[in-house]
């Protein structure tokens, strides 16, 4: 094996374009698991430490451009009021040691259904921002997941950032594992209000092949708020729409049973986290509308 290490991001993307096999290497946490319990030896490693540019972000008007490696335990001490999903999100991730070293950009390389960060950058709306030496895009991360540990990188392509909307309302994240520590999730649940769209948008993790959006369940929710009036009123959400917008949820996942849980429970699990987190989510708007009311 190998051992490749651009000083540049231009060196990285050169070293990829000739090495298109390479396996991307920052914070290691999910490459080295592999190589160490020798489920994986690739020719090449590329390691990409010293590119200070992936371990940067930028907060502009709208929009946080997130670099790839910037540890889990940055976001959460930095950038929780413009990404509250995703800063919960990183708090459940593993140990100190691993949200220090651990970021967003190898939870998106690895494209596990368990990784922590995707329900809420399936909730958030996120864009990634990939490069080659042919050029740079941007894909939606609603296109992102391609299958079982794959996604829509080509071979020559790296991550280079990931860039995220500001949260316009609350969000949530909840996880289910068999401890609180140190533990892959048996299913996880993000939410995100968008006060500016009247929408809302969902993520689900470790309960289908890929991180998915319960979309059924967010078109029926989207549209009893706007039939409900619920936006501009700020009444409680009612019993039945939460229960109705809970089983739509669980009705999305399509899981396996394994050592950490049954498909059944998955579901449930799903359908309980996407009630819970649709009642604080929507207590925390009730909360804000009543407080700007008051200041008005």
């Amino acid at each position: 094996m190998d051992f490749l290490r651009p000083a540049s991001w231009e060196e990285a993307l050169a070293a990829k374009a000739e090495h298109p096999s390479a396996v991307p290497i920052a914070g290691g946490t999910d490459v080295m698991v592999e190589i160490n319990f020798d489920h994986r030896r690739p020719e090449y490693l590329l390691d990409l430490t010293r590119v200070a540019d992936l371990s940067a972000w930028e907060t502009g008007a709208d929009t946080v451009r997130l670099g790839a490696s910037v540890p889990y335990t940055q976001i959460m001490e930095n950038l929780r009021a413009e990404l509250p999903g995703l800063a919960l999100a990183s708090h459940t991730v593993a140990s100190p040691q691993i949200r220090n070293r651990g970021g967003v950009g190898g939870n998106l390389g690895t494209a596990s259904p368990a990784g922590d960060a995707h329900p809420a950058l399936l909730a958030a709306g996120a864009e990634v921002e990939a490069e080659s030496v042919r050029g740079s895009r941007r894909i939606p991360i609603d296109d992102f997941y391609t299958g079982v540990k794959r996604n829509a990188l080509a071979p020559d392509e790296l991550i280079r950032a990931v860039h995220i909307k500001k949260a316009d309302g609350p969000q949530q994240y909840s996880k289910v594992g068999t401890r609180n520590a140190m533990v892959i999730a048996v299913c996880a649940f993000g939410l995100a209000l968008h006060p500016e769209t009247r929408t809302v948008r969902t993520g689900i993790g470790s309960a289908a092949p890929t991180p998915v959006r319960a979309k059924v369940a967010e078109d029926f929710l989207n549209a009893a708020l706007e039939e409900g009036g619920f936006w501009d009123n700020g009444k409680i959400i009612t019993p039945s729409v939460a229960k109705e917008f809970a089983t739509l949820c669980a009705a999305a996942c399509n899981p396996i049973d394994d050592v950490r849980g049954t498909a059944s429970y998955r579901r449930h699990a799903v359908g309980v986290m996407a009630r819970r987190t649709l009642t604080w989510t929507w207590e925390s708007y009730r909360g804000t509308r009543r407080t700007s009311e008051g200041a008005a």
